[in-house]
């Protein structure tokens, strides 16, 4: 009889039952990975900010705005027939805000004259996808961008901005600041800095402080009276923040004004 033969079997046998807890240990921890996944994609579904109608409504192209839906985002452009002006915008919106919500103001500045792109982000943080930017530019790169946006939105364009100042003529900010990571004090960038006076989110400590990274000569500061940080967007009240005493739309119409006065500077 080949008893070494059974030995040998008998041992790989043995060596295959010691190893197979460790497979079940790695199972359950993929199992346990991939729930813990669902469970923060699902949590931060139901913390995200969905447009109003009237944001929804915005959406539709008509004579004097062309909407288009991209890949990431959406495109405003003037009505056929109508100019366009330079710079063209690029906006990233707050952190978990649909970017369905900004549809009002980016209509308002396509009317203007402005070709607008709303950025769509992963999980709708900005923070997923610094560099979106580069895809609209790449659509027209002879002509001149500016960057902004909403809160964190506002937070990742000025870090895009810093990496890439080369890249635009501007930024602005609808209740957000330039931290640290993203200092544009030596940049030759026209800033421009919008708040509203019963925004509640934003940390007005940390907004006074950040001053500093923006370019001291070429930043232009306006507040909206009665405005607040979710009247930046057509989403509704956002959780923290103090009733506005003016509507959206009266909101979005002064945002658009100071935007477009600050744009009008730029092209002379």
């Amino acid at each position: 009889m080949d008893y070494g033969s059974n030995a040998i079997s008998v041992s790989r046998h043995s060596r295959g039952r010691r190893r197979s807890p460790w497979k079940r240990v790695l199972l359950w921890a993929a199992i346990v990975v991939i729930v813990l996944i669902l469970g923060v994609i699902l949590f931060l579904q139901a913390k995200t900010y969905s447009p109003l109608e009237e944001a929804l409504a915005a959406l539709d192209s008509d004579g004097s705005v062309q909407v288009s839906e991209l890949k990431h985002g959406y495109r405003f452009e003037p009505g056929e027939g109508k100019e366009l002006l330079s710079p063209n915008i690029i906006f990233y919106p707050g952190g978990l805000v649909k970017p369905e919500s900004y549809a009002p103001l980016a209509r308002r500045l396509a009317e203007a004259g402005h070709r607008v792109y709303i950025a769509s982000m992963p999980f709708n943080l900005a923070l997923t996808a610094q560099d979106r930017a580069d895809e609209y530019i790449a659509e027209h790169p002879e002509e001149s961008y500016v960057i902004g946006g909403h809160s964190l939105g506002g937070a990742f364009a000025a870090r895009y901005a810093a990496e890439n100042p080369d890249k635009l003529a501007g930024i602005f900010f609808m209740g957000a600041y330039a931290d640290d990571g993203a200092d544009l004090s030596g940049s030759k960038l026209a800033a421009l800095q919008i708040t509203g006076t019963l925004d509640a989110v934003l940390n007005k400590e940390t907004w006074e402080q950040s001053k500093k990274n923006l370019p001291a000569e070429q930043t232009e500061y306006v507040s909206i009276e009665g405005g607040n940080h979710g009247g930046f967007g057509t989403y509704g009240k956002q959780s923290g923040d103090n009733d506005a005493t003016i509507t959206a739309s009266e909101q979005a119409d002064e945002v658009a004004a100071a935007i477009n006065a600050w744009l009008s500077k730029l092209q002379k």
